[in-house]
C-alpha cells in the first residue's frame, strides 16, 4: 500500500479589513484567500492552519478588523500516484479547465483494486503540475462504466469556483439513458439518497438521505425501452441510476440496480444479443455546461454518444422498426 502523500505547504498572510469588523473569521477569510473553497478553510482554521493575530480561533469568531492572518495552506501532493500515458479524448481546454469525453471502463481514482490505470494517473502525465491541487483538479465524478463529459480545474482558483457552482446547482449536467419499460411522458423523481443500510456498495432511497432531484424527459421510444434524457439538480453518487430503478426503469446493464435481463416478448436474435452483450449501466454523461471561472462566460461542452449505445439504440429501434411492420401485414 503506498504511503499517504505528503503536504505542500504555502504560507500566506493578510490583512482584516477594518470595515470587516463583526463578522465572521471563517467568511472573512474566504474573502481573502477566494482561490480556496469555504470547506478547506474552515478545516484549516480547524486545524490551526488559518491564525487570526497568532491564534487559533473558532470558524465563527467575530474579527476587529484590522488583525493578521497567516495561512498555512497544506495542499496534499499526488506523490503516490504515478503518471501514465494513457490517452484522454480532450474536448475543451484552456489554462483554466480541462474538460474530457471520460470513456466506459475508466476508474476516475486509484483506490482499492485500482492502483494504477486510472483518470488520475492519465491527468498527471497530461499536465504534471496537477500533483499540486487536491484531487489532480477533480470536482465531479463519474462512475467506473459512465463515460461521457467531465471538466477538470488545473488551477485553486478554478477548482473552488468549479466546486462552489457545483455546490449551488449553477452546472448544468445532461445524461443519456437507455432505461427498461416503454415511458409515455418524462418527469420528476424527487427522493432522497443515501448509503444502502445492509449493502455499503450501494444507494438506496431513503427517507433520513440526502436531498437528491432528477429530471428526465423522453428522447426515443421503443417497444420495451426508453431513451431518456436525465437532467441533475443535484449530485449524489450513482444518483440515475438509483432514481431510476426506484422508478421502476431501471438503466439497461445496470449490475447493481437493474435486476435480471427482461427480453422483450419476441425480441429479434439481434436486439437478444445487444441486451445480453451490453456489458454496462447504459448511462453516458452528453452535455455539461458552466460558467468558466476565469472569464464568467458560459462554458457548453458535449461528449459524442459512445459507439456500444449508438449500437444498442440502433438495435432497438431495428426491433421496433420489424414489429411495427409485422403488425402492419396482420391488419391487411
Amino acid at each position: 500500500m503506498p504511503e499517504p502523500s505528503p503536504d505542500a505547504v504555502d504560507l500566506r498572510e493578510a490583512r482584516v479589513p477594518e470595515s470587516a469588523a463583526g463578522r465572521r473569521f471563517d467568511a472573512v477569510l474566504a474573502e481573502l484567500f477566494p482561490e480556496f473553497s469555504r470547506s478547506r478553510l474552515a478545516a484549516w482554521i480547524r486545524d490551526g492552519d488559518a491564525l487570526l493575530d497568532g491564534r487559533q480561533v473558532r470558524p465563527r469568531e467575530p474579527v476587529r478588523g484590522g488583525e493578521q492572518v497567516r495561512l498555512a495552506a497544506r495542499l496534499q501532493v499526488e506523490t503516490a500516484v504515478v503518471p501514465q500515458d494513457i490517452p484522454l479524448r480532450i474536448l475543451h481546454e484552456d489554462d483554466h479547465v480541462l474538460v474530457l469525453d471520460k470513456p466506459a471502463g475508466l476508474v476516475v481514482h486509484p483506490g482499492a483494486g485500482n492502483a494504477d490505470g486510472t483518470l488520475v494517473n492519465a491527468l498527471l502525465h497530461r499536465d504534471p503540475s496537477l500533483a499540486a491541487l487536491p484531487r489532480a483538479g477533480v470536482v465531479h465524478r463519474l462512475d467506473k462504466d459512465t463515460s461521457g463529459v467531465m471538466v477538470v480545474a488545473r488551477t485553486l482558483q478554478a477548482q473552488a469556483a468549479l466546486v462552489e457552482q457545483l455546490s449551488a446547482r449553477g452546472v448544468h449536467r445532461q445524461y443519456l439513458a437507455v432505461v427498461v419499460g416503454a415511458l409515455v411522458s418524462g418527469g420528476t423523481v424527487d427522493a432522497p439518497i443515501d448509503r444502502h443500510p445492509r449493502d455499503r456498495i450501494r444507494m438506496a432511497v431513503r427517507e433520513d438521505g440526502r436531498e437528491a432531484v432528477t429530471h428526465y424527459r423522453l428522447r426515443e421510444r421503443f417497444r420495451a425501452h426508453t431513451a431518456l434524457e436525465c437532467r441533475l439538480e443535484t449530485g449524489r453518487t450513482h444518483q440515475i441510476r438509483v432514481h431510476m430503478a426506484h422508478a421502476r426503469h431501471p438503466i439497461v446493464g445496470d449490475p447493481l440496480y437493474g435486476g435480471p435481463l427482461r427480453l422483450p416478448r419476441g425480441a429479434s436474435e439481434a436486439l437478444a444479443a445487444a441486451l445480453r452483450g451490453f456489458g454496462r449501466q447504459a448511462l453516458h454523461a452528453e452535455t455539461l455546461e458552466f460558467t468558466h471561472p476565469a472569464s464568467g462566460e458560459p462554458l457548453r461542452c458535449t461528449a459524442p454518444v459512445p459507439d456500444d449505445m449508438l449500437a444498442l439504440l440502433a438495435a432497438l429501434r431495428e426491433d421496433a422498426a420489424l414489429h411495427a411492420e409485422a403488425e402492419r401485414a396482420r391488419r391487411w
